[in-house]
């Protein structure tokens, strides 16, 4: 221990007392224990960084992990350098901190109040004053002034005395955070007053508890923006993902369409950016919310180093009074509907576009056939060429549109599930928790199909299993989302045929008709909006009418499904 001995203003004590350090509480170790990694702590603060685990312990220095809670035992040795330390520093260092805090870096004396001349060694809390050696000499010998209580020298001692009765502070109230004098006591006699020593203890404690939330508060702001930071990289690769696709559908027809490309991408782009925005902007909201956690942290560990019992207690009770909010970070997700969309376009355009170069292909073919290539007909086979049928005579072929009909994920009920590009519907076990938006149902297990018909004739099919609770039918986007009124034919907003096993009903406006069984796993659906009527087919060998149903449409019209038991599956083919 013979290295202890030098002053404080040695390197080597210095270094020493660094290593004495804790590293929680940033202050000597007080009862040091030593955990299975070998680093030290106050064994109070790694109680406080362990307090309500049950598992899972690590080193709050090196993050080593533990199978179970370590057997910690106090570390004899360092109690006793420390102690050491503390009898040899104590005493300097507490007098070069409260002249650095008072004279801002000025090494200024306390001068005698007896001689004036000569710096005081001792302030006598009793006389109100302070005292060179040979000053001081009378409150050694004397046994007057044996009670006397005497500390370092200290300056400005009339802001220790009560400016109502001009006695020395002996006490603090925590109510009113302020200290006061033995006479105080009367006007505080309601409040919880305490000497000065216990006081400071006590708010010394309080803060060391506070700078430990505020260190697991920081340790959670970073995980979460370490967090924040993957979910972010998840987001840019999942619209990257969805991006490459949409290239390599527009592969086929970028010479054609190359401007819509472009702003399907831009839309990709904004989406992405708006994601990424929020992402960076939740960021800095919690690296503010860091740096001002590290300069309460600051201002905590600065007070913990004053020696200075009424400055402390100043600070003290101005600190605990600031409040930190733990980090909230709101949950941000891309537009999946808007991701649908984008992509689901550029697959309808691609199919557009095969079909318009396939129309214009045959069309070139016919122009082949110039008239120097057809047979000349003769004059009296002309004269004799019947004429062409008057408008009455003449019929047209009924030309209607094949559908490719896809789901629209923003109305699917919590329970139905999309699959194989929102073509394929089932029944899912579990809620699966997608987005609130207005058009999804709530209390029906349905979903709409993404296009809509106003005119012109339109044919799609479904594929179903048998012996299964389900219906297929059509309906206004006005249709109700919520209630029993949501329930497709139970309004007049829809049409519908069911299946409830071997039994097949049509309903509109909550109107039932039972339908012959037919046994089919394809259905074909008509709809002449012009017309108004649509058509239900079993689709086989032949066609086998199921059912048809007139009326005069007056919205556009979505197609509709209605799925009841977890075995039922829907595909649109």
């Amino acid at each position: 221990m013979a290295a202890l001995t030098p002053s404080p203003s040695e390197p080597g004590l210095a270094g020493l007392e660094e290593e004495l350090t804790c590293s929680i509480c940033l202050s000597l170790f007080s009862s040091p224990v030593t955990v299975p990694c070998g680093h030290n702590f106050c064994a109070s603060c790694l109680e406080l960084s362990w307090a309500g685990q049950s598992e899972d312990f690590s080193c709050p220095q090196c993050r080593a992990t533990f199978p179970g809670r370590p057997q910690l035992q106090k570390n004899t040795v360092l109690c006793r350098v420390v102690e050491q330390l503390r009898g040899h520093t104590g005493a300097e260092q507490q007098q070069e901190e409260e002249d650095a805090v008072g004279c801002e870096g000025e090494a200024t004396p306390v001068y005698c109040d007896s001689c004036r001349l000569a710096p005081a060694v001792q302030t006598c809390l009793t006389c109100t004053a302070s005292f060179c050696p040979e000053h001081l000499q009378p409150h050694r010998d004397s046994p007057a002034f044996r009670d006397h209580q005497l500390c370092p020298p200290l300056r400005d001692l009339q802001q220790r005395k009560c400016r109502q009765h001009n006695k020395i502070f002996e006490f603090f109230c925590s109510q009113h955070g302020i200290c006061i004098c033995s006479l105080c006591l009367l006007s505080h006699k309601l409040c919880h007053a305490s000497p000065l020593q216990p006081a400071k203890a006590n708010a010394e404690s309080a803060l060391k508890k506070k700078l430990m939330e505020l260190h697991n508060q920081s340790e959670r702001a970073a995980r979460a923006m370490s967090t924040l930071k993957t979910n972010q990289g998840q987001a840019a690769e999942t619209v990257s993902r969805k991006k490459d696709l949409i290239r390599s559908e527009f592969s086929e027809m970028k010479a054609l369409i190359e401007e819509r490309e472009n702003e399907i991408l831009k839309l990709m782009a904004d989406e992405e950016k708006r994601v990424c925005n929020k992402f960076d902007y939740i960021y800095g909201v919690l690296g503010s919310k860091k740096n001002e956690i590290q300069s309460l942290r600051d201002q905590i560990e600065m007070a913990l180093t004053e020696s200075d019992d009424i400055l402390f207690l100043k600070r003290a009770a101005a600190l605990q009074r600031i409040s930190t909010k733990d980090v909230f970070v709101p949950v941000i997700e891309i537009d999946q509907s808007l991701i649908h969309f984008t992509y689901q376009s550029a697959i309808n355009l691609k199919d557009l576009v095969k079909f318009s170069v396939t129309q214009g292909k045959e069309k070139k073919v016919e122009a082949k056939l110039t008239p120097g290539k057809t047979k000349p007909v003769p004059a009296a086979a002309a004269s004799n060429r019947k004429k062409p049928p008057g408008p009455q005579e003449k019929k047209k072929p009924v030309k209607f549109d094949t559908a490719n009909i896809t789901l629209d994920y923003n109305t699917a009920h919590n329970k139905v599930m999309l699959s194989e590009r929102y073509t394929r519907m089932s029944v899912s076990d579990t809620p699966l928790h997608y987005d609130y938006h207005p058009q999804r149902f709530t209390d029906c297990s349905q979903v709409l199909g993404f296009q809509c018909f106003k005119r012109g004739i339109h044919y799609w099919e479904v594929q179903l299993q048998q012996n299964n609770f389900c219906g297929i039918g059509i309906c206004y986007g006005s249709m109700e989302r919520r209630g029993p009124e949501s329930r497709l034919g139970r309004n007049s907003s829809s049409w519908c045929i069911e299946w409830f096993n071997s039994k097949i009903s049509s309903w509109h406006n909550d109107v039932e008709k039972s339908l012959p069984n037919v046994k089919a796993t394809k259905i074909g659906v008509l709809l002449h909006c012009e017309g108004g009527f649509v058509i239900f087919m079993a689709v086989g060998e032949k066609l086998n009418l199921i059912y048809k149903f007139k009326a005069q449409f007056t919205e556009a019209l979505y197609p509709a499904f209605w799925l009841f038991s977890s075995g039922t599956v829907l595909t649109l083919c």
